[in-house]
């Protein structure tokens, strides 16, 4: 923005990386904490303080009267981030019955898109204003929707699966009333969540201090009976990043500038267009998300994916973008990589990531997750101009590189889960799909024999 540049100055490829990644590294921090402070004090109310820090930290950034300080603010918002984003991801999953856990938990991912298309076309509007006020001002719009969900959230009803984990059993069946769950619907979900108690230790042990609580609960992660599913939740949540997503929303009025499109309110408009086809891409699959499965989706969504960067890349590299045809193909396999990653990666892979693990490690590993996608996220928003400025194809080849690789990985290693109850993904997990589909050849060899 034009306004911003003139009170700060043109910033460096590296100072702009930092500029844009300072909020990762604090949220990816802080997401570690996450986990442990949600099974501590609840989700609702660990969400509320991440809400009000990312609040303070959008008002520093607002005022910001020099460099320091907006860089200030935006670690401040990033500890918030870190904070309240992951335990949304736990919390919408553990209210939801297992009939709708998709379409509950995708709506979480159709506020993302609508807030990210909100952002560029008040970024669109406001570039028009004089002054300061032209950066200030979505800033300040943005502490004030954080201080909404700050106050907003302590007024939720609490998880009734965390509820009964920390011994609060009739509060946890007045939170299903609450929650408009059917009584056949809540006795279901509370048998299936008696059957893992029985298993497993309680979420919040009734002995031990604190600092050993919390090591108990990250050790375990790394457990025999569910480091596959942690190690298998920390790729995708990292591969997600590592896919260019928001290497595109970032930077995609540099990416359409650097296209084809030259003046900044037509890059602007463009991203804007972007954010718009993710929401409505995303009402979509919010509409099928518990009709489809998540394993042909996240398949899929990366062959695509990895598809649209690598003919990109290919584009660049052969100089194609030097003619209107090319820039034309670029712009629409943008396009198309928004589609596919807001149909299938966008939701299924924060929705897996988190329902596959048992409730003693949900949170802490939802928590671990999400701190793995916002390292890699950073690394991604670091370099990526400083990328941009040196070769217009080798960000492309990564990106393609890098989903192709998750296609392939989740093919050999990723179980389906659609339809399985929260607390019976022990027996999904009992066989990795590359060994079913072995057996089922060999019994196919033995039979012809």
């Amino acid at each position: 923005m034009p306004q911003f540049h003139t009170y700060f100055g043109t910033f460096s490829p590296t100072l702009q990386g930092l500029v844009v990644s300072a909020i990762l590294i604090t949220g990816a921090i802080f997401s570690l904490a996450a986990g442990y402070l949600s099974d501590r004090i609840s989700r609702t109310y660990t969400i509320g303080i991440g809400s009000f820090l990312f609040a303070v930290g959008s008002a520093i950034f607002c005022a910001a009267p020099s460099l320091p300080l907006l860089f200030l603010g935006r670690c401040i918002a990033g500890a918030g981030e870190g904070l309240f984003l992951s335990t949304i991801t736990v919390y919408t999953c553990e209210i939801a019955p297992t009939s709708i856990r998709g379409t509950l938990a995708s709506i979480v991912q159709l506020f993302v898109t609508f807030g990210v298309a909100s952002g560029y076309f008040v970024c669109y509007g406001t570039v028009r204003l004089q002054g300061t006020l032209a950066w200030r001002l979505p800033y300040g719009l943005q502490a004030v929707v954080a201080t909404t969900l700050a106050v907003g959230a302590p007024l939720l009803p609490h998880s009734p699966r965390w509820l009964r984990a920390v011994g609060r059993h009739s509060d946890a069946a007045n939170g299903w009333r609450r929650l408009g769950v059917s009584p056949a619907e809540a006795e279901k979900e509370e048998d299936t969540v008696n059957r893992e108690a029985s298993q497993h230790q309680e979420l919040v042990p009734p002995t031990g201090t604190s600092h050993s609580k919390g090591l108990r609960i990250f050790g375990g992660l790394f457990a025999k009976d569910v480091r596959y599913r942690t190690l298998l939740g920390c790729f995708l949540m990292g591969m997600n990043q590592a896919s260019g997503i928001d290497g595109v929303l970032y930077y995609a009025p540099i990416l359409f500038t650097q296209a084809g499109l030259s003046a900044t309110k037509a890059s602007f408009l463009a991203s804007g267009v972007t954010g718009i086809v993710n929401i409505v891409c995303t009402i979509g699959t919010m509409m099928a998300t518990d009709r489809w499965g998540r394993r042909p989706a996240t398949i899929g969504g990366g062959f695509t994916i990895a598809a649209c960067f690598l003919v990109i890349g290919s584009v660049y590299a052969s100089h194609g973008s030097d003619t209107q045809a090319g820039r034309w193909a670029i712009i629409i396999l943008i396009y198309v990589f928004v589609v596919a990653f807001s149909v299938t990666w966008a939701v299924y892979n924060r929705i897996y990531a988190s329902e596959i693990q048992p409730k003693h490690t949900r949170s802490a590993a939802t928590s671990l997750g999400q701190s793995v996608n916002w390292i890699v996220n950073f690394i991604i928003a670091l370099t990526t101009p400083l990328f941009l400025a040196r070769s217009s194809s080798g960000p492309y080849f990564l990106f393609g590189g890098c989903t192709l690789v998750t296609a392939l990985v989740c093919l050999a290693f990723q179980p389906e889960s659609k339809g399985v109850s929260l607390e019976d993904f022990d027996e999904v997990f009992r066989e990795s799909p590359w060994k079913v589909w072995l057996h089922r050849v060999r019994g196919s060899r033995a039979e012809s024999l």
